[in-house]
This record gives structure tokens, C-alpha cells and sequence, in this order.
């Protein structure tokens, strides 16, 4: 491990261990889970700024999907022409196609810290302890495809968590379809259908590209939530821990944050009589 990577995993091993010793008279042998679970908990509230701004800007690009639709239909073969009429629309409405990234990006150092941590078998010169911590008997620094026999305790904890995070993924991924457009329908579709090649047989634009486009964010909410359980499958069981609480986190504050905005919209209603 070199010497930079060395100090945050450093940090993080303390954080988590001295976590683990003061949970360990309430949580016992669950203690060391227990403590991941609380300093992912711990970095989410740190990051929760950069999700909020990532939940407004999805918002916003759901908002903004038909005026970015007919740039992309009147400037297809101007490509420069097409760049500098969406930055000005996403200056203008104080945001960017790149919001929703922000959260994740954020997080990936810590999750390779997590990977880290748990890979290693000495941290600061000295003995990782945390490694002697399990749940339910199984290593925090074991991988699923560690163990010694198929249909294992092992395996039954591993796919357990597996089946879990793909389960938060589904409902994350479902909250997200609310706030950024999915496909439309099938008769829909017909329509908007026509409508562009129409509008692109004027402007000389591909319709098929045009289409494409209007897509690609729907495509994205639906995919890549699921990539998480593949990470999952190659980390240590504390690395999976943290990516459970994690998106369990991350489906928190999307319902919340869902829910003020049905309530703002409710509030601008105006009211009867």
C-alpha cells in the first residue's frame, strides 16, 4: 500500500475500530458490522450536500427533457451550435447533465478505502484487528468466491446480501424513474415517433439519433444501480456492507426528497373557495 493511500486507511481503520469497541457491549459479536454500517452512515451525512444538488439536478433534467429534445432536433448537424445552446440552457436553469454523478464520485475513494482496509493485513506497522471480526461467522475481510464449498454458510450470508442490494437497487432505481423520464409508452412513442422524424425531416437531422438521445437517461436510471451487486461481488464482506447501507441511505433521502417536492406542489395549488 503506498504511503498516500496509506493515511486515509489509516484514518478510516481508527474511525471503524474504536467505532467497534464502543458498540461492542450493545451489538456484541455484531459489533465490527454494526460500526460499518454507522461510518458509512457518518459519510453520507458529510456528502448528503452533493446529494441533494444531485437530486435537484436530476429533477431539473427531467424538467428540462423536451427543451433539450428540440436543440438536439433544430442543432444535430451543428454540433458546436448544439453545445453552446445546451450549456446555456443548463447556465440558465443552474445545473448540469453531470449532478447525478456527483454523490458517486464522492464515494468511490471511500469504498476503495473500505476494499482496502479489509485487504490488509497490517495498517500504521501494525496488526489490521478488525480482520478477527466476522458476521455470523464469516470473515469482514473474506470474498464470495472464498469459500470453501458451495451452499456454504459463507455463500448463504453472501447471496443473502446479494439478494438484498439487488432488492434496494430495484426500489432505488424505481424511485429514480419518478424523477427522470423513462421510455414512453407504446402509443406515445408513435406519436413522438413521427413527431420527430417530422421535425428532423425539416432540419435534416437523423431521426434514429434524435431518438436515441431522448433514451439514453432512462437507460442509465434503469442499469446502472445494478452495478453495485456486481462490485459487491468482488469486495470484501465489509466493502458489500457498505454499499447495502449505502443505497438503503441513498433510497432514504430520495423519498424524502420526493416527498417535499409532492408537498411543495400540493402547496402551490390554490386552494378551493
Amino acid at each position: 500500500m503506498s504511503a498516500f493511500l496509506g493515511v486515509p486507511v489509516g484514518a478510516a481503520y481508527h474511525l471503524v475500530f474504536a467505532l467497534t469497541q464502543l458498540l461492542a457491549p450493545v451489538a456484541g459479536g455484531l459489533a465490527a458490522a454494526a460500526a460499518i454500517v454507522l461510518f458509512t452512515a457518518v459519510v453520507r451525512l458529510a456528502i448528503s450536500p452533493l446529494s441533494l444538488r444531485a437530486l435537484r439536478g436530476q429533477a431539473a433534467m427531467a424538467r428540462l427533457a423536451p427543451q433539450v429534445q428540440v436543440l438536439r432536433t433544430r442543432y444535430g448537424r451543428q454540433p458546436e451550435r448544439l453545445r453552446s445552446e445546451l450549456s446555456a440552457l443548463y447556465e440558465r436553469e443552474g445545473t448540469s447533465p453531470f449532478a447525478s454523478f456527483l454523490p458517486l464520485l464522492a464515494q468511490w475513494p471511500v469504498l476503495s478505502v473500505m476494499y482496502l482496509l479489509f485487504r490488509s493485513a497490517t495498517v500504521d506497522g501494525a496488526q489490521n484487528r478488525l480482520l478477527s471480526d466476522g458476521l455470523l461467522g464469516v470473515p469482514l475481510g473474506s470474498h464470495w468466491l472464498s469459500g470453501a464449498s458451495l451452499l456454504s454458510a459463507h455463500d448463504a450470508l453472501f447471496l443473502t446480501v446479494f439478494a438484498v442490494l439487488a432488492a434496494l437497487c430495484w426500489l432505488s432505481a424505481r424511485l429514480a424513474r419518478r424523477t427522470v423520464p423513462g421510455p414512453p409508452p407504446a402509443a406515445d412513442a408513435r406519436a413522438a415517433r413521427r413527431a420527430t422524424q417530422a421535425s428532423a425531416a425539416a432540419t435534416r437531422v437523423d431521426p434514429a439519433e434524435a431518438l436515441a438521445d431522448s433514451t439514453a437517461a432512462a437507460w442509465l436510471t434503469r442499469v446502472l444501480p445494478y452495478l453495485t451487486v456486481v462490485i459487491a461481488a468482488f469486495a470484501p464482506l465489509a466493502a458489500a456492507i457498505y454499499l447495502l447501507t449505502t443505497v438503503a441511505w441513498t433510497i432514504a433521502e430520495r423519498r424524502l426528497f420526493l416527498g417535499r417536492i409532492a408537498k411543495a406542489a400540493r402547496a402551490a395549488m390554490p386552494q378551493p373557495g
